[in-house]
């Protein structure tokens, strides 16, 4: 990432000093060696994103709120893995769904909904 870029990025009300700005930028180029595959962009975006938080507010409410967003986070994985479960057994028992349609379909692997049916 060019300094020009980070600046964009960073928009007009950053309050962020020219040193800050160097910082981030180092921060970026580390950031870039860390996630350096065009699918990593999220990644890369995630991370830049916590590093100019973390110049900017206090470490302690950041951690505290990305923690909750991470538990958030796994609960609604865990409701939605539990709610596609009972949806497959019930669907594939009814003859509804085939095991292989109803995988692709969810984005889970197949033997996983063998597990759930029971036989594997």
């Amino acid at each position: 990432m060019q300094r020009y870029e980070l600046e964009a990025w960073l928009g007009d009300n950053h309050a962020l000093n020219g040193n800050q700005i160097a910082e981030l930028h180092r921060a970026a180029d580390d950031i870039a060696q860390q996630y350096p595959d065009a699918d990593d962009r999220d990644d890369r975006e995630a991370a830049l994103t916590a590093a100019y938080r973390l110049m900017t507010e206090a470490p302690e409410d950041l951690v505290a709120e990305l923690g909750r967003e991470r538990i958030d986070a796994r609960l609604a994985e865990r409701k939605a893995f539990i709610g596609l479960r009972q949806i497959a057994v019930t669907r594939i028992n009814n003859g509804d769904a085939t095991e292989a349609g109803f995988a692709k379909q969810a984005g889970i692997d197949r033997m996983t909904v063998r597990k759930w049916l029971g036989k594997r």
